[in-house]
């Protein structure tokens, strides 16, 4: 019987520890409600609304009606309409869509006389799951109001498969690795560092010592952005030795990529070891970023699949904006400045987290 009564003095102890521990109790009840919300959200294999562009060439009523119907489905939306194919291309190369219609100037004559397929899809091949979609529209059920034209016997549509003819998913998992590495790695090494250091007092010593806050942040800082370099050079080496990944655009672009999203991700290390008080906090603030990165980032699923409050909680995520970055540049060959938004929102986020790291830090030294 004592032994029990001292078991629930114990256990009693422990629940008031946990309730007077803020942060760690948010997290007890915060992380399955949000990790519930998130995959509800992200997982979604009835992929819809992916972005699309298309070319009109024949500019008919059958082909006015076939873009109707097409959009009707709700498995793409059309962004824009352009006058060539070279700017469908354009479009797919920059990444502002996932799936480009090309209509042919004879495009009536090929429905009636189903010669051969009358439409084009231009697909970006680097996720098969957007890959599969198309697909999928080829099958989709076109009806004609026109007495003329019977009903199709053929799919009016082709595929052709852009950056990953082979449709090998290495090639789109690989280059959204080196993402997810290195904000797992340089999110927690470099919170769980600084916390550690305070734990053991060495922070203390280094007070007394001429060195300034932003001197301690960037000396902190500088040893991991090698690391993350070494992870980054292990990564593709490994990629193209065994999966035969690509590189297609310049290696100066990819290097000058990974260097802002490092940087972003120690920041935002740093300012985690300014929120926190122990290691354990520092791990469990870390993982709470790292869900969330995975899921909603597109590494797993489409960007464009998942619905406008996930995509609008993934464009304040680092992770979305370098995937697209290292796969633009990687697996399309374009060159940085091309997608020069992405580039400007990490250094935006490397900026704002690393000025509140340093304001932070320096008040709890005051």
């Amino acid at each position: 019987m004592k032994s029990l009564l001292r078991i629930f003095a114990i256990m009693r102890k422990e629940f008031l520890q946990l309730s007077r521990d803020r942060l760690t109790f948010g997290m007890i009840v915060g992380i399955p409600l949000i990790q519930l919300m998130m995959f509800g959200y992200a997982i979604n294999t009835d992929v819809r609304n992916l972005s699309a562009g298309y070319v009109d060439e024949a500019d008919t009523h059958l082909s006015r009606q076939f873009v109707s119907d097409i959009t009707a489905s709700q498995v793409i939306n059309i962004k824009q309409r352009v006058a060539s194919i070279q700017e469908l291309e354009q479009l797919l190369d920059a990444g502002s869509i996932s799936i480009g219609i090309a209509i042919p100037v004879d495009f009536d004559r090929r429905v009636i006389e189903k010669e051969r397929q009358a439409v084009q899809l231009l697909v970006d091949g680097t996720d098969p799951i957007i890959l599969g979609v198309a697909r999928q529209l080829t099958t989709l059920p076109i009806r004609f109001d026109s007495q003329e034209v019977p009903p199709p016997s053929v799919n009016l549509m082709e595929v052709r498969n852009f950056y990953n003819p082979e449709r090998r998913s290495a090639v789109n998992i690989v280059p959204g690795l080196v993402g997810v590495i290195l904000t797992m790695t340089m999110v927690l090494f470099t919170s769980v560092a600084i916390v550690r250091e305070r734990e053991r007092g060495n922070l203390e010593l280094l007070i007394n010592t001429p060195v300034k806050t932003p001197e301690l942040m960037l000396g902190k800082i500088f040893p991991y952005i090698i690391i993350g370099l070494i992870q980054l050079v292990l990564i593709f080496t490994m990629g193209w030795y065994f999966f035969k990944v690509p590189i297609r655009g310049s290696l100066l672009d990819v290097l000058m990529a990974a260097l802002v999203f490092i940087a972003t991700n120690l920041s935002l290390g740093l300012l985690i070891s300014t929120l926190v008080q122990t290691q354990f906090q520092a791990m469990q603030a870390a993982f709470f970023i790292f869900l969330p990165s995975i899921l909603l980032s597109g590494f797993m699923f489409p960007f464009d699949g998942m619905p406008a409050i996930a995509q609008n909680i993934a464009e304040v995520l680092p992770l979305t904006h370098f995937n697209r970055l290292i796969r633009g540049i990687v697996l399309r060959g374009v060159g940085i400045m091309t997608m020069w938004q992405e580039l400007v929102a990490l250094g935006v986020f490397m900026l704002v987290a690393l000025t509140l790291a340093i304001s932070r830090f320096s008040k709890r030294l005051d």
